[in-house]
């Protein structure tokens, strides 16, 4: 079945999805005032737009539960609200620094054409100021208030995904967002480094659990988007290979994710009802995988995008839960 072929119906479907793409990063579209100017709320929502604010949710999904499983327990509400908001601030600086290099391609993008800096509502020079400034209050109040290992991990992905994924491997490589995905599992180190000032085995587990996670989320996605990538030269997986090949290789990483989760039970202590979760939301996971390798459509995509981001949403509350509930809280 060819990429093109989408039924009406399916074209409605996958429009009806279209906000599903805000996770990965679209801000409302922005429109100037009468006088041609953007108003100052306006101007204040292209600034929270520049942060991608849809992806710092799913970030910050898996930083709580996280402090969760370190502490065995509830964490300290202070703690849980500077670790939170010192990330939202490291991942925020990244993701406008992200919008600031890729302004060039976000113009000519279907999917990014609305964003603050491909409109003009916000300049390149003030989008840049804005985040080299938030990130340096993250590293500062992560430093300050948590401790100095969560600042300098926080920084560090902010470093990699600027400038290993970024500005190198995204308009390079077909595994882009494989090893950049690198970024998006820092949040379980810095979550468990807030609790317990170390990385252990655990959170390095569900580093790779995030890891391997994030591309069969975000080649769903990129196969509706094929086209958009495609004109700008941007060499996603289902860019430069067929959509069977595609397919197969979001099959292997659910696969290699399910049994992440899987090893994650033991690694941590975790009990019965995480690993209930796990096998069960895995399993839905797979079975979407195989539907898309039979159902080469994109509106098939989009639900594995969909449902990619209810799964990792469930798996850490089921983990937080857990936990939780073997504490007496």
């Amino acid at each position: 079945m060819s990429w093109d072929s989408e039924s009406p119906a399916a074209r409605r479907a996958n429009e009806a999805t279209s906000t599903a793409t805000l996770a990965a990063g679209d801000p409302p579209p922005l429109s100037p005032d009468g006088d041609g100017k953007p108003g100052w709320r306006r101007k204040a929502g292209a600034y929270v737009a520049l942060t991608k604010p849809r992806i710092i949710e799913l970030l910050l999904v898996t930083t709580v539960p996280t402090m969760v499983v370190a502490e065995r327990g509830l964490p300290s509400v202070w703690l849980m609200v500077a670790t939170v908001v010192g990330g939202t601030l490291a991942a925020g600086g990244a993701n406008a620094i992200n919008m600031y290099v890729d302004r060039d391609i976000d113009k000519v993008m279907d999917r990014t054409k609305k964003r603050p800096l491909a409109t003009g509502v916000i300049t390149p020079r003030s989008a840049l100021v804005f985040a080299i400034g938030i990130e340096i209050a993250a590293f500062a109040m992560l430093w300050g208030t948590v401790n100095l290992l969560s600042a300098v991990l926080a920084v560090s992905a902010t470093l990699f995904y600027v400038f290993v994924y970024t500005l190198w491997l995204k308009r390079t490589s077909s595994r882009n967002i494989v090893i950049g995905g690198a970024a998006g599992a820092a949040p379980v180190l810095i979550g468990w480094s807030a609790v317990t000032n170390s990385v252990d085995w655990p959170p390095i587990v569900l580093f790779a659990v995030i890891f391997y996670w994030t591309p069969p989320h975000f080649w769903a996605l990129a196969i509706r988007y094929r086209d958009d990538y495609a004109k700008v030269d941007v060499p996603m997986l289902p860019v430069v290979a067929s959509f069977r090949t595609t397919a197969w290789r979001i099959l292997l990483y659910t696969l290699l994710l399910v049994a992440l989760t899987v090893a994650f039970a033991p690694v941590a202590g975790m009990g019965d009802l995480y690993l209930a979760s796990a096998l069960l939301l895995g399993a839905v996971f797979t079975y979407r995988a195989v539907r898309l390798l039979r159902e080469s459509t994109p509106a098939v995509a989009m639900r594995v995008f969909t449902w990619s981001i209810t799964y990792i949403t469930l798996l850490f509350g089921a983990m937080a839960v857990d936990q939780l509930i073997r504490s007496g809280l």
